[in-house]
């Protein structure tokens, strides 16, 4: 197969990490025949300091003529620390789903036997976790109307959604349901706002249609409660932009590390592969962040496109590293630690 590729490195550990994505993925392609052809691209911080656009149109051409994006990390914290700051990083992120339809965010949560009691959680409570959360991406708090008024001292951010938002993300939910253990929990908050009302409404006016699918509806304060007392009771949740992104950080603490979760975003035209952590620019060139996240966000791009013996070889070769102690220092606990780059390179030559 012939694929190509968008690869968007960003800020901060974005580039160091996506290096090693892109070795271990040209590794992959090799062994099984494949060819990949990389068009790098600027986003975030890098693009603002480029051409003063976070997401440039030259960006998004890239990115609508590939197959898929690969994706490191945006942000820096020049931007973090100017609240008057016009343009932002994190603007790109916003835009670039929107223009390119992201709008189902993909975070599995799973545990590695060989971290099982690095995580902060109880090892009875945690091991067999195997959890899908769906996130909506391009709808919400995050893209609803806001402002200031009353002389800047009262700001509003508007949580709006439309059925078929709801409807189209509900669907994804429903499908990968089908394929796993057939449970699905819409989570919302509708007890208080209208917006998660029409949430539940619509999910419930779906579910005769996947009447194998055991469907729950609980509030989001509840779900960030039993993530962490019995993570093993979920499946596939299904939840709104702000709710998700909160629920997905944390949700990555039960395996051990952020540095390890990968997540997709999916479109109708084009999806979008990431780790779930931040730019980290406190380790930026330093050679010492976690690319196992980004590693394995590769391994879903290649399941995605149906190549499911490589996906398995990654994920392979990453539990290989892990159980022999071939781990950035994040995981290392005193330990030998290996730099960024080396741990790229040793699952290459693995594969």
């Amino acid at each position: 197969m012939k694929l190509n590729i968008a690869l968007l490195a960003g800020d901060g550990i974005g580039p160091e990490v996506i290096d090693q994505a892109v070795k271990v993925s040209d590794a992959v392609a090799k062994k099984f025949n494949h060819e990949i052809n990389w068009t790098p691209a600027l986003t975030g911080a890098a693009a603002i300091d480029a051409v003063g656009e976070p997401y440039p149109e030259e960006t998004h051409q890239v990115c609508t003529n590939a197959d898929a994006v690969l994706f490191g990390a945006i942000g820096h914290p020049r931007f973090d620390n100017d609240p008057s700051a016009k343009v932002r990083p994190e603007q790109g992120l916003l835009k670039m789903r929107q223009k390119l339809g992201l709008f189902a965010n993909v975070r599995p949560t799973f545990t590695f036997p060989s971290l099982i009691d690095k995580s902060p959680l109880k090892r009875e409570r945690i091991e067999g976790t195997d959890l899908i959360i769906l996130r909506e991406l391009t709808g919400g708090v995050y893209f609803g109307e806001r402002g200031r008024k009353d002389n800047g001292d009262t700001a509003f951010d508007t949580m709006t959604y439309q059925r078929f938002e709801i409807e189209r993300l509900a669907k994804k939910g429903f499908e990968m349901a089908m394929k796993r253990g057939k449970k699905l929990c819409c989570v919302d908050k509708a007890n208080v706002l209208e917006a998660s009302r029409l949430w539940r409404e619509t999910v419930q006016a779906m579910e005769k249609e996947y009447p194998e699918v055991d469907v729950t509806y609980e509030f989001v304060d509840a779900v960030a409660m039993r993530l962490i007392q019995w993570p093993k009771g979920y499946d596939v949740i299904i939840t709104a932009n702000l709710f998700g992104d909160i629920l997905t950080d944390e949700a990555s603490v039960i395996s051990g590390s952020m540095g390890l979760m990968p997540s997709s975003s999916l479109g109708n035209n084009v999806s979008l592969y990431e780790p779930i952590h931040g730019s980290y620019p406190q380790a930026a060139g330093k050679d010492i962040a976690n690319p196992l996240a980004t590693i394995l966000s590769a391994a879903m791009l290649f399941e995605d496109f149906g190549l499911k013996e490589e996906a398995d070889a990654i994920r392979s070769v990453v539990n290989k590293s892990l159980a022999e102690g071939v781990v950035t220092e994040d995981l290392s606990e005193g330990e030998k630690s290996y730099k960024t780059s080396e741990v790229g390179d040793w699952l290459a030559a693995n594969i």
